[in-house]
């Protein structure tokens, strides 16, 4: 039988009680209530009401017209945001918000502290939800180290969790030593479980797990080092994400015994989450989209609003901001983080999909109203990750490097080293750290890095060796990386073009673009050829040679070669960074010539300071 479409066909001419009662629910029975007409009959014919709507009902029916998102309106919530000139819409945050915070450009380098129970599947990035999938490798981890979802999951993983190994203040000085000036703090992903001692979200790591305020506990330890931090939300798209959770096996010993997720609160009695309420970590069960299934992976080529569910919506986005606004109060943080692949929360697209309102800039505009009241000015920012054009919100790019410079907006690059939560098997390579670094850098935008801890907390003597070697680097090139800023043109070197894209000019090559690091990426090569520029705070003019040159090599940066007309000063001196060798160079049309030495003890990549 063909499946109930999203233009909800009536039955019958609509005379069932199961047609009353999906039509009293409908949107546009929604927008015909708020009419001022139909307000008027609802005093005093509340049948006439249903005739309507029956009426109403039939003409959904002869239509056949699903939702569009972009004519849905977008709903105006009303939590509480703090006084000030910041109002929650965008065109007032853009035209309030002044320059972007110097300090974030000096920075220049990040560390992301993605780290939550989640590491305890050791089966690397969304774990909370792929345990519930029975085709996925985190389900087979989640058998073998836990037992069945229908049993044993993940809220189990949560009451299980312990850190015997974290030791945050530790972890915050090798992060400093490797040159990180500033760390992103995770405070909540999509498993929807507060790493704080949350007043909205009672499953969070003080209540349950290893009961101790983590988010807290980073934030003291970056402020001893005099870091920076921001803190990253996951949580919008959360009642999307755990559908899984939801379901059941469909074959084997376990087939058709439902998951966690469909458990009570009521159920907990006699049992260690007594109290708790599953639905609020794995939030309800969305049923009723055919047209948006598999609905735990809408934000990947589909979109739509969650229609028959708007009430529990409003009070899902509502709760969303007011978790956010209570970190804010208790952390101050310097920056925050909302993730997504869609424009805004609750946009209604991609990752917002589901609900659209105005969540978003009402909270952004409450983080800047209460930083104005608390430190006088507003040196904050906020990061949305695929926002653009309004001033006050950042961006970021995942794994993937901006075709140009790109001045118009503050952002930053992010991947991690392996997965965004640990697995066994990473590669540790400091190389494809900095190389990513470099790439980041000669585009205009910081680079903020991933280390996963392991799920007891502790980094891994991988990760440990990889954040040395990468401060090593640090001391001797940070001058050329501190406060820099991009030069006339990213690089030079090897050109390549795109298969899938054979109308676009071809571009640098650059190493693979994923979210997490490995393989590919350390055995990734670049050649003599390979450069990139930066121009540091000092004015002077940084070139990266993307590898480890051989001893005598000549260097031709042809870039700086007076034909080019792009550095019009003469050139006065060439230094290597990190060697006292009096180095051989000539300056031609072609290009600039350099020598490079014999005792250079160097490694992965090299800069040359030209002035």
């Amino acid at each position: 039988m063909e499946a109930e479409g999203p233009e909800r066909r009536c039955s019958s001419f609509c005379s069932t009680q199961h047609e009353i009662n999906r039509l009293e629910a409908s949107p546009e029975l929604e927008q015909l209530r708020a009419s001022q007409d139909f307000r008027r009959v609802g005093n005093f014919a509340p049948r006439m009401k249903l005739f309507f709507a029956l009426l109403l009902g039939c003409a959904i029916a002869v239509s056949a017209a699903p939702i569009n998102v972009d004519d849905f309106p977008e709903e105006k919530l009303d939590f509480p945001i703090a006084a000030g000139p910041f109002e929650p819409m965008w065109d007032s945050i853009n035209k309030n918000y002044g320059d972007w915070p110097a300090w974030f450009n000096d920075s220049k380098f990040g560390i992301w502290i993605h780290f939550g129970p989640q590491a305890a599947g050791r089966s690397g990035d969304w774990y909370a939800a792929r345990l519930y999938i029975s085709t996925n490798a985190a389900y087979t981890n989640h058998l073998q180290n836990y037992g069945h979802p229908s049993e044993v999951g993940y809220k189990d993983v949560l009451h299980q969790w312990r850190l015997p190994k974290w030791q945050p203040e530790k972890w915050m000085k090798a992060f400093h030593d490797a040159g990180a000036r500033y760390v992103l703090i995770m405070g909540v992903h999509h498993d929807n479980f507060d790493l704080w001692d949350s007043k909205h979200q009672p499953w969070n790591s003080v209540n349950i797990g290893p009961k101790r305020d983590m988010l807290g506990e980073w934030k003291r330890a970056a402020q001893k080092h005099h870091m920076r931090f921001g803190v990253s939300f996951h949580h919008e798209y959360t009642w999307w994400w755990y559908q899984p959770a939801f379901g059941a096996d469909e074959t084997g010993p376990f087939a058709g015994k439902p998951y966690d997720g469909n458990l009570t609160k009521a159920d907990g009695k006699g049992k260690w989450w007594e109290g708790y309420d599953p639905a609020q970590l794995y939030t309800i069960r969305l049923a009723g989209y055919p047209e948006y299934e598999p609905l735990h992976a809408i934000a990947h080529g589909r979109q739509g609003i969650f229609y028959k569910h708007l009430d529990y919506a409003r009070a899902y986005a509502t709760q969303w901001a007011l978790r956010i606004q209570d970190a804010i109060e208790k952390y101050d943080p310097d920056f925050i983080y909302t993730d997504g692949n869609s424009t805004q929360p609750f946009s209604g697209k991609r990752s917002g999909s589901g609900y659209k309102c105005d969540a978003g800039a009402r909270l952004v505009a409450h983080y800047y109203n209460r930083t104005l009241a608390r430190r006088g000015t507003v040196d904050t920012f906020s990061v949305i990750k695929f926002h653009q054009g309004t001033r006050g919100i950042a961006r970021t790019y995942e794994g993937a490097f901006p075709r140009d410079i790109n001045t118009n907006q503050l952002w930053f690059g992010e991947n991690a080293v392996g997965d965004w939560f640990y697995r066994p098997g990473f590669v540790y390579d400091p190389g494809m750290v900095i190389r990513a670094l470099l790439e980041y850098m000669a585009r205009g935008g910081n680079y903020t890095v991933c280390i996963s801890l392991t799920p007891d907390g502790d980094l891994d003597e991988g990760s440990q060796h990889l954040l040395r070697e990468v401060g090593a680097w640090m001391k001797i090139n940070g001058e050329g990386i501190y406060g820099s800023r991009a030069w006339k043109i990213i690089g030079e070197g090897e050109m390549v073009s795109n298969p899938s894209r054979p109308n676009d000019p071809p571009r640098l090559k650059t190493p693979p673009g994923r979210g997490g690091m490995g393989q590919a990426h350390a055995d990734f090569k670049f050649s003599e050829q390979d450069f990139r520029f930066t121009v540091g705070k000092n004015g002077a003019l940084y070139v990266w040679c993307m590898t480890l040159p051989q001893s005598d090599a000549e260097l031709t940066i042809k870039s700086l070669g007076t034909d080019a007309k792009l550095f019009e000063r003469d050139i006065k001196s060439v230094q290597l960074l990190g060697s006292d060798a009096k180095l051989k160079w000539q300056r031609t049309a072609e290009g600039l010539k350099i020598q490079y030495p014999r005792d250079a003890k160097l490694q992965m990549a090299v800069g040359f300071k030209i002035e």
